[in-house]
C-alpha cells in the first residue's frame, strides 16, 4: 500500500511538472493532435460518392458512414432542419460546381466525430488542390455589431431564397449544433466578385454551439472566419492555408483556447495573410457602437511559421506578422507562443497608443520566439514605447531566438508533428530583442 501511494504521488508530481513547464502554447499531457488530424491529406484516397446532396435539405437528415456524399453546387439546410453526420463519414465537395454546405439560421448540424473516426470534408479531385470546392457555412442568431438584428452573408452563394443567407439576432446563447473532430480540406473556391471563400464560416453563432477539434488544411481563403456571435473554439488547427488562419469581424465575442496555426511562407496568397486578423468592421459607418465590438480572448495558442531558412524568407518578403489588430477591436493573449514571424504583432495605424487602447490589447505570459521584432504600429519602425510597455515584468512575457527543433517537441514530422513546447526550453530572460535585430 505504501509503495502504491509513493507511485501515485510520483505520477502526480511528474504530471504537475509537465503541465507547469508546458503551460505556454498548446498544452496537454498527450499530443491531442493524434490520431484524428492529417498533415498529408493530398495522399489520401476515398471511395467514389454513393449519394448526392444538392439544392435544399428541408427535413431532418442523417448522413451515414457507409455512404460517401457529394456536395453538388450550393447546398442549404433550411426550415429548422437538422443534418446529423455519423463519425467517419466522408463528404466530398464537387470541383466542377464548387460544392458548399450552408446551415441556415434556425437549422442545425450535428457533426460529432471521434478522435479515431473523424468526419471529413474534402475535394472530389484525385489530385487535390486548395480552392477545389466551397466550404462550410453555419449561420445563427447571436448578435453582431451591425445596425439591426440581421445581416446577410455576401459571398456569392446561390440560394433558392436570399433569406437563407441571413444571420444575426439577439440570442447570444443560441445553439446551432456540434462540430467536433472534423477535418475540412482543400476548400476556399474563388468567386468572381467576392474573392475566396473560407473553409469554415461561423456567422452569428451562439454560446451553446460546440466547436471543438476542427482541422482546416490547405484552404485557398481563410481557414476560420468568425462573423459576430459569441462562442468558444477549442483545439482548432489551421494548416498551411493561403489566407488568414483565424479572421474575426462584426463584433465577434470569441474565446479561442488550446489551438494552432501553422503557416508556410511558400503557400500564402497574393494578399497579406496572418494567423489572427482581428477587426471590428470593414467600414466604420457600418458598425453600431452601442453594441459590443470585436473581442477575442486567446489562451494557449501556438502560432508558428515553418521555414527552412527564415532569414532568407523574411528578406524576400515571404513572411508577415502573426497577428494584426484593427482599430476598435480588442484582443487578449495569454500563455501563447508566437514563433518565426516578421514581426510578431502589428497594430493598425489608426490605433492611438495610450492607456485606454492598451487596456484593450493585452499580451501576458506570451513567448515571442525567433521573430524579427515583436509589436509594432503599422508602417512605423519605432516601437520603443510598445517594447517598454509589453516588456514590463508585470506582463511576464519572454523573448527568445531558438530554432524550431529546440523549441517544439517535433515540429518537422510530416505525419505526426507535435507542436507542444519542449520541457525546460523556456529559458530566455524577460528582455526585449536587441534593437539591431529589428532593423
Amino acid at each position: 500500500m505504501k509503495k502504491l501511494t509513493q507511485i501515485t504521488l510520483l505520477c502526480l508530481l511528474v504530471y504537475g511538472s509537465v503541465s507547469a513547464q508546458q503551460e505556454k502554447g498548446i498544452i496537454g499531457y498527450n499530443n491531442w493532435l493524434n490520431p484524428w488530424t492529417e498533415f498529408q491529406p493530398n495522399k489520401l484516397e476515398y471511395n467514389k460518392p454513393t449519394q448526392i446532396l444538392s439544392g435544399n435539405i428541408d427535413k431532418d437528415t442523417k448522413l451515414t458512414k457507409r455512404d460517401v456524399y457529394l456536395l453538388l453546387g450550393d447546398v442549404f439546410v433550411i426550415d429548422s432542419a437538422t443534418v446529423t453526420i455519423e463519425p467517419g463519414t466522408v463528404i466530398i465537395g464537387d470541383f466542377k460546381t464548387k460544392g458548399s454546405l450552408t446551415i441556415t439560421n434556425g437549422s442545425k448540424i450535428i457533426a460529432d466525430g471521434t478522435s479515431t473516426d473523424p468526419i471529413i470534408f474534402t475535394s472530389s479531385r484525385s489530385v487535390k488542390k486548395p480552392g477545389d470546392w466551397g466550404g462550410l457555412f453555419i449561420l445563427g442568431n447571436a448578435p453582431t455589431n451591425k445596425f439591426g438584428n440581421e445581416t446577410a452573408l455576401n459571398y456569392g452563394l446561390e440560394p433558392s431564397d436570399f433569406k437563407y443567407l441571413n444571420y444575426g439576432g439577439d440570442n447570444p446563447d443560441s445553439y446551432s449544433g456540434i462540430l467536433r473532430h472534423v477535418r475540412i480540406e482543400f476548400a476556399g473556391k474563388r468567386t468572381k466578385d467576392y474573392g475566396y471563400l473560407n473553409a469554415l464560416t461561423l456567422a452569428g453563432i451562439g454560446q451553446q454551439t460546440i466547436i471543438e477539434n476542427i482541422m482546416v488544411s490547405y484552404c485557398e481563403g481563410n481557414s476560420f472566419s468568425i462573423l459576430g456571435g459569441e462562442l468558444t473554439m477549442d483545439k482548432m488547427v489551421s494548416y498551411k492555408s493561403s489566407g488568414s488562419d483565424y479572421k474575426f469581424n462584426y463584433g465577434a465575442q470569441c474565446n479561442v483556447i488550446n489551438s494552432l496555426a501553422i503557416r508556410s511562407p511558400y503557400v500564402s496568397g497574393a494578399e497579406v495573410s496572418r494567423c489572427l486578423y482581428v477587426s471590428a468592421y470593414d467600414t466604420k459607418d457600418e458598425a453600431d457602437f452601442t453594441k459590443k465590438q470585436t473581442f477575442v480572448e486567446a489562451e494557449n495558442l501556438t502560432l508558428i511559421n515553418l521555414s527552412n531558412d527564415l532569414d532568407y524568407d523574411i528578406s524576400v518578403g515571404l513572411v508577415n506578422e502573426s497577428i494584426y489588430i484593427a482599430q476598435d477591436a480588442s484582443l487578449t493573449s495569454d500563455k501563447s507562443v508566437i514563433s518565426g514571424f516578421n514581426p510578431a504583432v502589428v497594430f493598425d495605424n489608426g490605433i492611438t497608443i495610450n492607456n485606454d487602447s492598451l487596456e484593450k490589447i493585452k499580451f501576458t505570459r506570451t513567448y515571442f520566439n525567433n521573430c524579427k521584432g515583436n509589436i509594432f504600429i503599422e508602417n512605423d519602425p519605432n516601437n520603443e514605447d510598445l517594447e517598454n510597455w509589453y516588456g514590463n515584468r508585470a506582463f511576464s512575457n519572454v523573448y527568445s531566438k531558438a530554432p524550431d527543433a529546440e523549441t517544439f517537441i517535433n515540429a518537422n514530422s510530416s505525419k505526426r508533428p507535435d507542436f507542444r513546447l519542449r520541457i525546460n526550453r523556456i529559458i530566455a530572460a524577460n528582455d526585449a530583442i536587441d534593437d539591431d535585430e529589428n532593423d
